[in-house]
């Protein structure tokens, strides 16, 4: 069985496709990066699958299960949302606390696992200190602990180092490639670095206008170029995508983004 299988996966905004039918296939503990411009439905495909989003046609299956049973799949996936998302106001250990209670996580089994993915991040020694003092680092790697709370088997992350400087953001690769595969998580990753996705990723999709464009191994894509001398996947991104500059993102996202921020509601 495969982690994520989507058919036909269609998403409309007053008549236009933000996502147009798409068709595809994750694996298990594949470590699969989702690219394209702004616009091109990245984040609308990523809120469909984490019940964010109804689809307006087509089917998608997380685990096997149906997306349209949210509660379900809520608890399969975890996400690291692109905006900040933590309590400034509370400790690392208390963001990390009040999550496990939303998941309705037992006492004793809740503080192993805080315990747990804070030393998967190197956080241990900083969970006491309140959010508004971590570095930019700190925050995105509290984060991706908040999104390993409940052991999820999927995790979405958009764009997980977006404003990070490089050596921050060579750590956050280390640590996203060491959960893929000390825990086997599955996980998707939206990124606007192709050096990041070349670096990390097993498989890239590459969206644009809701469709997919492209899709293979980062070799293989570079390959699929054969007038560049020694093409670069972000030779690839333009030669799929086009030159023009992207200002759009989509009349979907300020939608996503205010729904996010209710909690799952949709």
């Amino acid at each position: 069985m495969d982690a994520i299988e989507i058919e036909n996966l269609t998403k409309n905004y007053n008549g236009t496709a933000a996502v147009d039918s798409i068709n595809l296939r994750i694996k298990q503990a594949e470590l699969f990066g989702l690219l394209g411009p702004n616009g091109a439905g990245k984040t609308t495909m990523i809120s469909m699958l984490s019940t964010i989003l109804k689809p307006s046609s087509g089917n998608a299956k997380i685990n096997g299960i149906n997306i349209s049973y949210q509660n379900s799949v809520r608890k399969l996936i975890g996400i690291v949302f692109q905006d900040p998302s933590l309590d400034d106001e509370l400790t690392g250990m208390e963001n990390l606390t009040f999550h496990s209670k939303l998941y309705h996580m037992p006492h004793e089994l809740s503080k192993k696992r805080i315990n747990d993915v804070l030393k998967l991040v190197d956080l241990e020694g900083k969970s006491k200190m309140l959010v508004k003092t971590y570095s930019g680092g700190m925050k995105r790697r509290l984060e991706i602990a908040r999104g390993l709370l409940h052991h999820p088997k999927i995790l979405f992350l958009d764009e997980p180092t977006l404003g990070l400087d490089p050596q921050t953001r060579r750590h956050i690769w280390e640590y996203i490639k060491k959960l893929n595969k000390e825990e086997k998580i599955t996980i998707i990753l939206t990124t606007h670095y192709m050096e990041e996705a070349d670096y990390l990723c097993k498989r890239i999709a590459i969206i644009d206008h809701g469709k997919i464009v492209a899709l293979g191994t980062p070799k293989k894509l570079k390959s699929s170029i054969s007038s560049v001398k020694k093409p670069t996947l972000e030779d690839v991104f333009i030669w799929y995508t086009g030159h023009a500059i992207r200002d759009y993102e989509g009349p979907e996202l300020d939608n996503i983004r205010f729904r996010a921020r209710l909690g799952w509601k949709r």
